[in-house]
């Protein structure tokens, strides 16, 4: 059985932004530079691995971390062009989920 040339492309993209709160990061992002605590206090995740994800997602190419040489030193976050050509996809999603998914009621 013959293979697409996409499918190795598309299983990667999808193991990138399929990672527990990886959408979400980008998401966030998606309105602009943030400050790791501007990120953090926008989602329900730890520290550790908010951290992790966001290097993950420098290494991948779609987040950029830029360092202020400042007193306290202060560290921002940006999409970069890669990162921003996801928002179609992203904005996509959360229209799907908006129709699709049923309203969590909260207690």
């Amino acid at each position: 059985m013959s293979q697409s040339l996409l499918c190795p492309r598309f299983e990667k993209g999808m193991q990138i932004i399929s990672k527990r709160w990886t959408g979400l990061i980008i998401f966030q992002l998606l309105s602009g530079q943030q400050r790791f605590c501007a990120i953090q206090s926008a989602l329900p995740v730890s520290g550790r691995l908010l951290s992790e994800r966001l290097k993950e997602l420098e290494e991948e190419g779609i987040v950029s971390r830029h360092v202020y040489p400042e007193v306290p030193v202060r560290v921002e976050y940006a999409l970069t062009d890669k990162g921003k050509a996801l928002e179609p996809i992203i904005r996509e999603i959360e229209k799907w989920s908006q129709t699709w998914i049923p309203k969590v009621v909260e207690l």
